[in-house]
């Protein structure tokens, strides 16, 4: 008999990582949009909606995962640097919804973007997914919370706060 309300993934790994092969492909798309020199517009209009993603997913993690993975792992280094590759990428995110115009500026700052995103989803992989997967972590029952939280965020637009290393600090020292 099936679960009367099956969960939308399989895990916190499985979600997350379907947020970064989304992004990928939306990065692929601007890609091509940039090679057929597709309308400025439309390049900007792709670009706003992966760093919306990008930021969404970013606060989600930061908000819920990160925390959970670091009490953990009790491994400060590990969340401390996926944390500043995000803010890394805070500030690109910054730069490219700061340009009034898709056009060459932009197209070099998502394909910057990109790169920093392709990294981090392989160190995340590696590192963080990897050691969270023997931890001694509820990643099923940590999907209803990222699910709502990312569905919250992105009925905001995606609007994204100050860096959450404050907000895991604090998180950290309640408990």
């Amino acid at each position: 008999m099936p679960h009367p309300n099956p969960l939308p993934y399989e895990d916190a790994l499985v979600l997350l990582d379907a947020d970064h092969k989304l992004v990928k492909k939306m990065f692929i798309q601007y890609a091509g949009l940039v090679e057929d020199d597709g309308p400025p517009a439309a390049r900007r209009q792709l670009a706003l909606k992966i760093c919306q993603d990008i930021t969404v997913h970013a606060q989600v993690e930061e908000e819920i995962f990160y925390p959970a993975v670091r009490e953990a792992l009790g491994d400060e280094g590990l969340i401390d640097h996926a944390e500043e590759e995000h803010a890394q990428a805070r500030e690109k995110i910054a730069q490219i919804q700061g340009m009034s115009t898709g056009g060459k500026r932009m197209d070099d700052a998502v394909k910057e973007l990109a790169k920093m995103i392709d990294e981090h989803v392989l160190e995340e992989r590696e590192k963080v997914f990897l050691q969270a997967q023997y931890a001694d972590l509820d990643l099923r029952g940590m999907v209803p919370a990222l699910v709502a939280r990312k569905k919250a965020l992105q009925a905001q637009g995606g609007e994204m706060k100050e860096p959450t290393k404050k907000a895991t600090t604090k998180k950290k020292e309640a408990a």
